[in-house]
């Protein structure tokens, strides 16, 4: 089968990638190098995700992602640098390739920046949606796993979160592209049979996690011996789900609308497992050997207090079975950030 995975090179689409070469499959990476992050990570998480870890030359950005795409290409694998915004470029990859199924993991991350760019995300993470949806109606390519986010949610009182909970309220611009997407999702579904599956991330953490993101960030700065950002009294707490346990949750996914027709399904993706902020860095004290220092902040707009999947339906639907609990999942995240 070939697939189609747009944001390829990021944290989780590498290691999807990864997954999906190493079961025989042939895969089309599209991804925009966007500045959100420092693009030699990207290029790290690719060459790890196709298993070329030689010294890599770098000199400035878009040498270094042609050679890149030089070094990298084989008869399973090629790479795209693009932009999802751009809808004439995507298509020149439509027509070059036959698709069986497009997994669509980019967008622009994150709560506290959605708030500070609102038209970028809407840009990026609706239209550019949009584009992708309308060259799989061109090209009738008709199955399709999109990410969405448990941040959906908002601060849902009922515990835990499931599929069927009204998610009218986000409190962020990234959760309102993200409900959007379900939406217009299903439309596409509704109008062309588009078989899809929406996923909705809970806190995806691991090896190659984006630096932004709370358990790297803390864990440099712990490594570093600086102080760390600790917003409000400690409680807020997430549903913390290993690297591993998600690639194998879209997988099955993936093996579910192969073999099924007439499919719209909004899935949870979690740990089923909720871990406090001090939780949280108690098991990176621990696992790097070092107390942090905290710097006592009030919460962020934007923030919620609380996440926990449901994921019952994840069981029953695609036999979804996370196995890496926390305090081993921050165990090897840990060994990972001191070898890297």
């Amino acid at each position: 089968m070939t697939y189609l995975v747009t944001g390829g090179s990021g944290f989780i689409g590498s290691h999807l990638i990864e997954k999906l070469l190493r079961n025989g499959h042939s895969v089309i990476n599209v991804d925009n190098f966007d500045d959100f992050y420092n693009y030699q990570i990207k290029i790290k998480n690719t060459l790890e995700s196709i298993d070329k870890n030689s010294d890599f030359d770098f000199s400035d950005k878009e040498t270094d992602i042609k050679n890149l795409i030089l070094l990298s290409k084989s008869a399973a694998y090629q790479m795209y640098y693009q932009d999802i915004r751009d809808k004439e470029g995507l298509e020149n990859i439509f027509k070059n390739h036959r698709i069986d199924l497009v997994i669509h993991l980019a967008a622009l991350a994150g709560v506290r920046p959605s708030i500070e760019r609102p038209l970028e995300y809407e840009e990026v993470n609706v239209r550019g949606s949009m584009n992708l949806w309308e060259l799989c109606r061109e090209f009738k390519i008709n199955k399709f796993i999109c990410a969405s986010s448990s941040s959906v949610y908002g601060n849902n009182e009922k515990i835990p979160f499931a599929e069927t909970d009204n998610v009218d309220h986000p409190i962020s611009p990234y959760a309102a592209t993200k409900k959007s997407g379900e939406i217009i999702g299903h439309v596409y579904h509704n109008l062309y049979d588009i078989d899809m599956i929406q996923l909705r991330f809970f806190t995806v953490y691991g090896p190659r996690q984006r630096p932004d993101l709370a358990i790297h960030k803390f864990t440099q700065l712990i490594s570093d011996g600086h102080e760390i950002p600790f917003y409000g009294d400690g409680n807020t707490a997430r549903d913390y789900t290993y690297i591993d346990d998600i690639t194998e949750g879209i997988t099955k996914s993936i093996h579910y609308l192969e073999t099924h027709s007439g499919i719209y399904e909004i899935i949870n993706l979690g740990g089923s497992e909720v871990v406090a902020l001090s939780e949280m860095v108690a098991a990176i004290e621990k696992a790097l050997g070092i107390s942090a220092t905290k710097k006592i902040l009030p919460m962020q707009p934007g923030d919620v207090l609380k996440t926990n999947a449901d994921i019952a339906k994840a069981r029953t639907l695609i036999g979804y079975k996370p196995d890496t609990d926390f305090q081993n999942g921050i165990k090897k995240f840990v060994e990972w950030f001191l070898r890297k």
